[in-house]
């Protein structure tokens, strides 16, 4: 068997499949879109099925493309969004919308539907908050599964498996009900740590009036670390992905985790020691819909309104400070179509062959003359939290906030708005680093994967914000690298994740911050800090009137 293995990312809105040598090599990609469906507001839904038939296509495509027999392949592992996969009897799907369409049968990680369940279970003050920095997200399992129970009850008696996407896919490849320990950790409140393979808190579980779902074993009882072996593929999961039942399998990971892993492994220079302690000076930065900061250590550290840390979440025997913002990308993106340029812009864009990304980026070039570029937008602020914020305040009821627009309609207007809104991203960012810090790590460099290294202005101004320099991997997809990589752990090609990190992950370009750029980019955080802080006071004034305007 040649020493190839697949990694199959599904993210929001497509499924990826690449396939890698043991070096850490490229060879082929492919992706296929998939389907979401949005029937209300903050509704998020998608069909297990449907992602089925997307990484079935990604996977034959990506090999063909590689010229790859199946017989070559000698393991696959599955990251995906941290989204809410209901089965029934037989496996199969169960509808999570008030429509009764099992198709849709998944809560996808942006649904808010359970903003009401989130803020009652942060009430409760349980001790398994105290893993999430005290405040447990709608995005979070917990929280959609107490919605679905009170608002969906048929689907809640006729269910009998709860899934992690990530853990769907490889119990789909394999038919082993094995669920992994970063999404069990991360999302469900898995205690990782307690014991010799983690547990429930099932006092948590019935004080919040899920203790059924343990009770009636539907979130799965047996946890491994992410790349232990699961076994092969089943003749029918073969066939669908155009593989052999020779084909290992090995335990996945949510979709930010595993570029942590393919990012990381590149902190250590040839030749260095591999030494679990060079992980505590660098932070992966996963920047596309969403941005996500991840941040190992050999010892737990505790910050206020910051997911973790959570124990072998990402690298098996380490724990994970896991923060980001739910709207980094698609804030950006929000700059690009809502502005009454937009139109004129797709146009252009549509005509010179291009993305509106790279025309706002052009025009802001031509514009800096004497001065730099990122001086701009010095009168136009904005707080990105078109989403809520994930770190570093954990506020699901934070809402964007845009500081000095005008009546101007012209490129000019938008393109300081976009710039703005990056530079708001990015203070924000720097923040949550900020935070790390403060709390013990010692973070000294970004290793970047994502949609952010295809936008240069938007990567060079997170090395300015930040003061950082930014790290780019030698092999761009580094969430597909990540999963590749617990695919050869799976398929024992290496030992374990450490040694496999550092045999398959390579540094690439690195982006040097303009330290010159220091005192405005601070002062372009107090900003972003003050304009939070209004936000809360003027959320406050309101209160009273709550009711009234429901």
């Amino acid at each position: 068997m040649s020493d190839y293995v697949i990694g199959v990312d599904v993210g929001t809105g497509s499924a990826r499949a690449g396939i890698f040598d043991l070096r850490g090599k490229l060879l082929a990609m492919a992706a296929e879109p998939i389907q979401i469906w949005r029937p209300r507001p903050l509704h998020v839904e998608q069909s297990s099925e449907d992602i089925w038939r997307a990484v079935s296509i990604a996977v034959r495509t990506c090999c063909q493309r590689a010229g790859c027999r199946p017989e070559e392949v000698r393991g696959i592992s599955f990251d995906a969004t941290c989204s809410l996969v209901v089965l029934g009897d037989q496996d199969r799907p169960l509808p999570v919308n008030f429509e009764g369409d099992a198709n849709r049968n998944i809560i996808v990680w942006m649904d808010h539907r359970a903003l009401a369940e989130a803020e009652e279970i942060n009430a409760g003050h349980y001790e398994v908050l105290r893993y999430v920095g005290w405040k447990i997200s709608p995005e979070m399992e917990t929280p959609k599964l107490l919605w679905l129970k009170r608002h969906l009850p048929d689907t809640w008696q006729k269910a009998r498996r709860f899934f992690d996407l990530a853990d769907y896919l490889t119990y789909r490849a394999t038919g082993n009900d094995t669920r992994s320990f970063c999404t069990v950790v991360c999302k469900w409140t898995y205690l990782g740590h307690s014991g010799e393979n983690g547990t429930w808190d099932r006092n948590y579980f019935s004080a919040i009036g899920l203790e059924d779902v343990l009770e009636r074993d539907l979130a799965g009882h047996v946890i491994r670390p992410m790349g232990s072996p699961l076994g092969k593929l089943l003749p029918q999961a073969a066939a669908d992905l155009g593989l052999t039942t020779e084909c290992r399998v090995g335990v996945g990971i949510i979709d930010a985790h595993a570029g942590g892993i393919g990012l990381l492994g590149a902190v250590w220079e040839e030749g260095e020691p591999l030494d679990p302690a060079r992980l505590d000076t660098a932070l992966a930065y996963i920047g596309g819909t969403s941005g996500c900061h991840m941040a190992v250590s050999q010892e737990p550290r505790f910050l206020q309104g910051v997911w973790g840390p959570y124990y072998s979440a990402m690298i098996p025997g380490m724990w994970l400070i896991e923060a980001g913002q739910s709207s980094a990308g698609s804030a950006i993106d929000q700059a690009v179509i809502d502005h009454a340029n937009a139109p004129s812009l797709q146009a252009e864009a549509a005509e010179r062959g291009c993305t509106p990304h790279e025309i706002l980026n052009s025009y802001l070039l031509t514009q800096a003359n004497d001065s730099h570029w990122a001086l701009l937008s010095k009168d136009v602020h904005i707080l990105p939290f078109y989403l809520g914020n994930r770190s570093p305040y954990a506020d699901p009821h934070a809402r964007a906030v845009l500081d000095g627009l005008t009546l101007d309609n012209s490129i000019h207007s938008q393109a300081l708005r976009y710039l703005a809104t990056i530079q708001g991203v990015c203070s924000v960012d720097y923040l949550v680093i900020k935070a790390l810090n403060e709390a013990g790590f010692n973070i000294g460099t970004l290793f970047v994967t994502g949609g952010i290294t295809k936008n240069p202005l938007w990567l060079q101004t997170l090395a300015d914000a930040t003061g950082l320099p930014c790290v780019l991997p030698a092999e761009e997809e580094a969430v597909l690298l990540g999963t590749a990589i617990l695919a050869a752990v799976g398929s024992q090609a290496y030992p374990d994740v450490l040694t496999a990190m550092r045999a398959m992950c390579h540094r690439g370009r690195v982006v040097q911050p303009n330290l010159t750029l220091k005192p405005y980019y601070e002062a372009r955080h107090r900003i972003v800090e003050n304009l939070y802080q209004q936000q809360v006071a003027h959320r406050n004034l309101m209160k009273p009137f709550e009711a009234d305007s429901a």
